[in-house]
Order: structure tokens, then C-alpha cells, then sequence
């Protein structure tokens, strides 16, 4: 469902306890409230399944749709 509105870019960061994703997503200031930019259900999909998918150590797909960071032991 689409939400009317202007619409901004933002890049967001997803975090599990391996790797941190950045991926740039889309946010609405809605016409009818413009107090604050919000997210659509599509893309509050796309962080569920980022999230599913780091936690299960999908490189491939991961770095497909973000930039991926990796955690480091402390030395």
C-alpha cells in the first residue's frame, strides 16, 4: 500500500550480533502529517527480512541489497 506523500531516501542501519547492514531505503512525510517521516509496510518487510537473513549468515543475498559490516573478536 502506497502512502501519499513526498518522498525521502535515508539509509538505515540493521544490526545482529554478527553483522551490521546498511541499506538505503525510502521514507514518506505524509501530506496529512508532516511532523515526521514514516516508513511502508513494504519496507518494514524489507528490515524483517534483512534482519531473518544476517542472523542466518546470507552474505550473498545481504551484500545484494546493502553494504554489510562485519563483527571482529577483541584481540
Amino acid at each position: 500500500m502506497r502512502v501519499s506523500g513526498e518522498r525521502i531516501k535515508r539509509t538505515r542501519l540493521i544490526q545482529t550480533e554478527r553483522y551490521v547492514v546498511a541499506v538505503e531505503v525510502e521514507m514518506v512525510i505524509p501530506a496529512d502529517d508532516p511532523s515526521e517521516p514514516c516508513y511502508e509496510s513494504e519496507t518494514v518487510q524489507l528490515f524483517r527480512e534483512i534482519k531473518d537473513r544476517a542472523e542466518r549468515g546470507d552474505l550473498a543475498w545481504l551484500t545484494q541489497n546493502g553494504k554489510v559490516y562485519a563483527a571482529v573478536g577483541a584481540a
